[in-house]
């Protein structure tokens, strides 16, 4: 960066943890890298170094560490221009906190790892996402044909659950 400075307003410094006027003012990219979590530290400034150098966006996903110590995921996208002679000259970019959307997906993950996992039972999870994307459609055959495949599905899920019980016939 230019003169080793980073502007940001209010809020970004508070996310890097960064006094507001101190980064309004311009501080140095090593102050904001300090915010971010150790573990991502080195990565996230790989990935500006070679945007800087390339020109070329920059997208990447880190945590940043609170002066609480509440952990906090944030998107990071931006892009370094650089002048005639391809010297950095200016950097923009937006953070978009992404830590309920990091929770969503650990507790997605396990829940998905924590169920049987069998390919009839993989079958019904894609028919039902199959069905809810169908059913914004206006009425057709595909309708039925959704609905019908999810029945068999069904039944056939229930029939391996009548199996594993124990003394239990159709």
């Amino acid at each position: 960066m230019p003169n080793d400075r980073v502007y940001a307003d209010t809020l970004a410094a508070l996310v890097f943890n960064l006094d507001p006027m101190v980064a309004e003012m311009g501080a140095p990219l090593s102050a904001f890298l300090e915010g971010i979590h150790p573990e991502d530290r080195e990565r996230a400034a790989r990935t500006i170094a070679q945007s800087a150098e390339d020109g070329l966006s920059c997208v990447l996903e880190y945590r940043v560490c609170s002066a609480d110590g509440v952990i906090r995921w944030i998107l990071d996208r931006g892009r370094i221009d650089h002048d005639r002679a391809g010297r950095p000259t200016r950097g923009n970019g937006i953070l978009i906190d992404i830590t309920q959307m990091k929770r969503d997906e650990a507790a997605c993950i396990h829940t998905a790892t924590s169920v049987s996992n069998t390919p009839l039972e993989r079958a019904a999870e894609h028919c039902l996402a199959v069905r809810q994307a169908i059913y914004e459609l206006p009425p057709s055959v595909l309708h039925q044909m959704s609905d019908m495949l999810l029945l068999e599905i069904g039944r056939r899920l229930s029939g391996i659950a009548a199996l594993e019980r124990p003394g239990v016939t159709n």
